[in-house]
């Protein structure tokens, strides 16, 4: 309903508008805060969390160097394509045989460094034809969100090592063969749908895949 960094209307109106006591939108408000979907702001009340180009690499992207420093990727579009969903793509989405998807292919860098190999797939009855985009930005969540409302609210990452195959050695720039960290990612948006597929084959070389547990 709130648009991304709109103020909410104050805990009273919300009490009254949703019919519950102040109390529990209080509490709905502290959960949604450690969720990072809102944010509080001193004196000046509680906004709709934006996807910020910061915020995407804190929340989503986990990879460091060898000095545990946080790596910031730039990326090069190589192909956008609409088309039908293959297998995987089904099954990952939960998609109809009969669905179309946009399919984005690009090659990120870190350090200046070709990375990490990708492909994005993502259903077009959310965001539709992206097949005419000359350029798209680096931070995809939040074109997602600024331009189509789907906020990004959980990821699911599924990890094994691969080999490099003929593409990867190419856009990469190896001379044979090496091993590659794959990367299948499920992302959700706040309202539940599963708005995005994602796999990145990565050279680990340079950069470690870290997780937090907590």
């Amino acid at each position: 309903v709130w648009a991304p960094g709109s103020l909410l209307p104050s805990e009273n109106k919300l009490a009254v508008e949703l019919g519950v006591s102040q109390g529990t939108v209080r509490k709905a408000l502290d959960e949604m805060t450690a969720e990072k979907l809102v944010i509080r702001k001193q004196g000046r009340g509680t906004f709709v969390s934006e996807h910020t180009h910061e915020q995407e690499l804190f929340h989503f992207f986990r990879l460091v160097d060898q000095d545990n420093r946080q790596l910031h990727p730039t990326s090069q579009v190589l192909n956008v394509v609409s088309c039908q969903p293959n297998d995987l793509e089904i099954n990952r989405l939960g998609l109809k045989k009969d669905s179309s998807i946009t399919r984005i292919s690009r090659l990120r860098f870190l350090n200046d460094q070709p990375t990490i190999v990708e492909i994005i797939s993502v259903p077009n009855d959310y965001i539709g034809d992206l097949s005419d985009q000359v350029t798209l930005p680096n931070s995809l969540y939040s074109f997602y969100q600024k331009f189509y409302g789907l906020t990004v609210l959980r990821a699911v990452d599924r990890i094994k090592v691969v080999n490099a195959n003929e593409e990867d050695m190419h856009l990469l720039g190896l001379s044979s063969v090496k091993p590659l960290l794959e990367i299948e990612r499920v992302a959700e948006s706040i309202d539940g749908r599963l708005v995005e597929f994602r796999i990145s084959r990565l050279l680990t070389e340079n950069c470690h895949y870290r997780v937090e547990l907590t």
